[in-house]
């Protein structure tokens, strides 16, 4: 089913500017996913060479055109610099359909509210425009800042979701926890 109706390539915040990432952006996609601070709650996600930035980037524009939504880039808006990524896939989780809401940001972007902001804007923009589909956050239970910016985003811990990740356990997060009532 494509949500190509939905599609919102550019979200702005009140220091932010979230768009539809593009192939100029494929060198800042290799810097942040090979950065090992970035990645170090989530090691599968790491890049190490170009080539796998381009193949990211691919898989994103391919989702974007496929549903009208994907992952932003996050830049600031004074400021021509790329902090991050923020958006959101489908996927599943315990067999039911769902849109996982991901951040990944510059470990120089840390501590400012970038992705607490960014990732707001981002649930939003899918309780407006996909409402149909749950929204979900993984996060590791290590990971402080994750929990921290899935909470200023509007989602709740939802302990009875939790499960095995991809490369560890993550603690699930939700923006509508009466969804998912026991």
């Amino acid at each position: 089913m494509s949500e190509r109706s939905a599609c919102a390539e550019e979200l702005k915040t009140s220091r932010l500017r979230l768009r539809r990432p593009l192939a100029a952006d494929v060198d800042v996609i290799l810097a942040v996913h090979s950065d090992p601070e970035a990645c170090a709650h989530n090691p599968s996600d790491a890049l190490t060479r170009h080539e796998e930035a381009e193949e990211l980037y691919r898989r994103w524009d391919r989702q974007w055109e496929r549903h009208g939504y994907g992952y932003w880039v996050v830049e600031r808006h004074d400021r021509a610099r790329q902090l991050g990524f923020c958006g959101i896939k489908p996927m599943e989780l315990h067999g039911e359909p769902v849109l996982n809401l991901f951040y990944r940001f510059a470990p120089s972007a840390w501590g400012q509210g970038f992705a607490g902001e960014a990732a707001a804007a981002v649930t939003a923009w899918a309780a407006a425009h996909v409402p149909e589909i749950a929204l979900i956050a993984r996060v590791r239970p290590a990971n402080a800042a994750s929990q921290r910016v899935a909470r200023r985003a509007g989602l709740s811990r939802a302990t009875h979701l939790d499960t095995e990740g991809y490369d560890g356990f993550d603690w699930i997060y939700v923006a509508q926890p009466e969804r998912w009532a026991r």
